[in-house]
C-alpha cells in the first residue's frame, strides 16, 4: 500500500510509535474516533494508516469491525529472522547470476569500504551507531538492487517491516554489550565475503553468506534475552511475551 499524502504518513508514524513505545498496548482495540483526536488527522488518512499497519503486522483486524495491537512471542522474532535471511539469500544469489560489469557493482563495494572505515575508526558504541545502522542498510540495500527482481524487493520490504526483523535491529543490543562487539567483526567479514561471492559469481555461496549472516541477529537476540535492561533495547520489546525462564 502505497503512502498518498502527508496526513497518512503522520497518522502512519505517530501510531506506529504509540505501538512500539507501548502506548498502545497488546490486544488493546483501536477506535477511530479517539484516535482521531488524539492525533489530529481526520478519519480517512487514520484509517489507511491502519490498513498499512495491518500489513505491516503489528496490528491485526478484528472480525466484527477494526483493529487491535498484536502481540508476538520469541518464537515470531526467530521466525522473522529467518524469513528476511532466506530472501535476502535469495537477493545474493540473484545478483551473482546476472552478468554485472564491474561498474554495477561500485555502490555495494562503497558499501563495505564505508563499513571497513567506520569500523577501523572506534568501536561502535551508544553514541555512534546510528552511522552504523545507516552504512549497515546501505549494504543489504545495495545487495538487493543488484538482485534485479522488484517482486523480491517487495517480499523483503514486507519481511522487515516487523520493528525486530530489520537487517540493524539488534545493532542496539551489540552496541550495548562488550560480548557482542565481536558480533561486528563477523558481520563485516560476511558483508566482505558476500560481496567477493557477487563479484565471483558464486551464487550458492553468496546465498548462503547472506543466510549465515541473518542468523547473527538471532545470536544478538539471545544476548539481548539475558537480562531485563538489554530485552528493553529489542525493538518493539513491549509487544513481545519472553518466556519468563529467558532472563540468565
Amino acid at each position: 500500500m502505497e503512502i498518498s499524502s502527508p496526513q497518512t504518513l503522520r497518522a502512519l508514524l505517530q501510531l506506529r510509535e504509540l505501538i512500539l513505545s507501548g502506548e498502545l498496548e497488546v490486544g488493546e482495540r483501536l477506535s477511530e474516533l479517539p484516535l482521531v483526536d488524539r492525533l489530529g488527522v481526520s478519519r480517512t488518512p487514520l484509517r489507511a494508516a491502519l490498513v498499512r499497519l495491518g500489513e505491516e503486522g503489528l496490528l491485526d483486524p478484528i472480525p466484527t469491525g477494526g483493529y487491535a495491537v498484536r502481540g508476538f512471542d520469541e518464537r515470531d522474532l526467530y521466525a522473522a529472522i529467518e524469513v528476511r535471511g532466506a530472501l535476502e539469500g535469495l537477493a545474493a544469489r540473484l545478483a551473482a547470476e546476472r552478468e554485472l560489469a564491474p561498474a554495477d557493482l561500485a555502490a555495494l563495494r562503497e558499501a563495505v569500504r564505508s563499513l571497513d572505515v567506520l569500523l577501523d575508526r572506534s568501536p561502535i558504541t551508544v553514541r555512534n551507531f546510528d552511522e552504523y545502522v545507516k552504512r549497515n542498510e546501505l549494504f543489504h540495500a545495495c545487495v538487493i538492487e543488484l538482485a534485479g527482481s522488484s517482486v523480491l524487493a517487495r517480499q523483503i520490504e514486507r519481511a522487515v517491516s516487523l520493528p525486530f526483523a530489520s537487517a540493524s535491529a539488534f545493532v542496539m543490543v551489540q552496541a550495548a554489550l562488550p560480548e557482542a562487539q565481536d558480533m561486528f567483526t563477523i558481520a563485516q567479514d560476511h558483508h566482505r565475503c558476500v560481496l567477493q561471492a557477487i563479484e565471483a559469481r558464486e551464487g550458492a555461496r553468496a546465498e548462503a553468506l547472506m543466510r549465515e549472516h541473518a542468523r547473527l541477529a538471532r545470536r544478538n537476540l539471545e544476548l539481548a534475552l539475558r537480562n531485563q535492561r538489554t530485552r528493553d533495547l529489542v525493538p518493539g520489546s513491549g509487544l513481545i511475551r519472553f518466556r519468563a525462564n529467558a532472563a540468565v
